[in-house]
């Protein structure tokens, strides 16, 4: 019935070939609602996760912490849901061919900068999770396309998988809220389970992000290459597609890295997300179609949706890493002076 409603409605003599729509705009806005789900459950958890850390450090200077906290910059009610709901049109609109490039390139990214990282593998790794936001949104779209297409009752499936997604969603950010408000109380009376629970396993949170996360870009990166490859009629349109794919990105990744120690945490992000979507852009403007380089025009709207909201997340994560510098120049400095003690006991 609703596929017979929504064959009816006026696109192809309205529109350009290169504006239809390549997905049912129904199943698109199920898809983005729940991909802007995704990214709200990740920054509620990154904020737990933020918060627990600031309290770990609260010993040593608690009141110059606390202003610098991202807990009170935090933002919400209109100006919070006007951000979702922009998440979400960004998503329901990008197309899953360019949903799948971002999603790659961002695996690409990642699994390189880890490599590269070395000892600063766990600063590298926060900071991924806080850039990922609008790529995992990509990624929970370009796989539900992927998981659904076929599906007799496809709109039904995606229907339940947002009232689960918007449920989940509202739970963690019942869980931030009150974290922030109680928290304190709770662990000192030690009444409270959840409070409890994050005092003696907090630190547990963020491992189990960076494993859902690994999970999910697994996943995404079989639906991506899957969806990109139904694109072409044969192996030479596919080698012409990934080779410059390969050899421009493997490029700017490298060029990436060495900027990023370069300048500070907010500008090099925003710079790296104007380098990344800046070459896809010129990439699809030479393989690509024309409706593919208005997706990616949107995906800056989407990186910054995402991005501008929470640049306190990567600050905090940048001076979390000055003060672990901090304390690891301090623990040798005491090694290197209790060394000639001992040497001088002998």
């Amino acid at each position: 019935m609703l596929s017979f409603i929504m064959s009816l409605l006026p696109t192809s003599y309205l529109l350009p070939e290169w504006l239809t729509l390549d997905t049912n705009p129904l199943h698109g806005l199920f898809q983005g609602l729940i991909g802007a789900c995704g990214i709200s459950v990740l920054c509620s958890l990154m904020r737990v996760h933020m918060f627990l850390e600031e309290e770990s450090w609260s010993d040593k200077d608690a009141s110059n912490q606390r202003k610098s906290s991202p807990r009170r910059e935090t933002k919400y009610g209109l100006r919070g849901m006007l951000q979702f709901f922009c998440v979400t049109g960004t998503l329901a609109a990008v197309g899953s061919r360019v949903a799948s490039l971002v999603v790659l390139e961002f695996c690409l990214r990642g699994v390189s900068g880890w490599v590269t990282s070395g000892p600063e593998s766990r600063t590298f790794l926060q900071k991924l999770l806080v850039q990922s936001q609008f790529s995992l949104g990509c990624a929970l779209s370009c796989s539900l396309h992927f998981l659904h297409d076929g599906a007799p009752q496809r709109w039904l499936c995606l229907l339940l998988a947002a009232a689960l997604s918007w449920f989940l969603a509202r739970q963690a950010t019942g869980l931030l809220h009150h974290v922030m408000a109680l928290y304190n109380l709770h662990s000192s009376q030690r009444y409270c389970g959840i409070c409890i629970s994050l005092l003696t396993s907090g630190r547990c949170l963020l491992p189990m992000l960076q494993r859902t996360l690994i999970i999910t870009f697994s996943v995404a990166v079989i639906a991506a290459v899957s969806i990109i490859n139904q694109q072409f009629l044969s192996a030479t349109e596919a080698l012409r597609f990934w080779t410059p794919l390969t050899i421009c990105y493997t490029l700017l990744v490298m060029y990436m890295q060495e900027e990023q120690h370069r300048q500070p945490a907010g500008q090099a992000t925003l710079n790296t997300v104007a380098v990344r979507l800046g070459g896809l852009m010129v990439l699809m403007l030479t393989v690509g179609r024309w409706a593919d380089v208005l997706h990616i025009l949107m995906c800056f709207l989407g990186e910054a949706s995402c991005l501008i909201p929470t640049m306190d997340l990567l600050d905090a994560t940048s001076s979390q890493d000055e003060e672990d510098y901090t304390e690891y120049v301090k623990r040798e400095r005491q090694r290197r002076a209790r060394a000639p003690e001992k040497d001088h006991q002998r």
